[in-house]
């Protein structure tokens, strides 16, 4: 399995939480950064974190700043993306993806998920 799988999305209230967690293959996360992207009905895939391999560096986007927080475990090959104070904007198909770290904050990973839909209702 090359593709990572993502799992852990839901229907939630507003105000909720949700925690994405996203399985990546050995060649494909060992030494890679990891990111998460979603796409909303209609709209154009966009990022929403990333995380680098040793995990100190981080970014987010503007839209997930101070409500969204990734981490990984390297030893599980996997990387998690917790959603908390989620609003009904924040409804869509979320993706994982692994790559390098600049590639992946401008949108060219080398590999993506299928995604996992996130619906939080208001």
């Amino acid at each position: 399995q090359v593709q990572p799988v993502e799992s852990g999305g839901g229907l939630v209230q507003a105000g909720g939480s949700l925690r994405l967690t996203c399985a990546a293959s050995g060649r494909t996360f060992v030494n890679n950064a990891m990111g998460w992207f979603r796409q909303a009905p209609g709209k154009e895939r966009e990022f929403v974190a990333v995380i680098n391999w040793t995990g100190p560096n981080t970014v987010y986007a503007d839209s997930a700043k101070g409500r969204f927080t990734i981490s990984r475990d390297n030893a599980k090959n996997t990387v998690y993306l917790q959603m908390n104070s989620l609003k009904p904007e924040d409804t869509a198909v979320y993706y994982c993806a692994t790559g390098r770290f600049g590639a992946i904050l401008i949108g060219k990973p080398d590999y993506w998920g299928q995604g996992t839909q996130v619906t939080v209702s208001s």
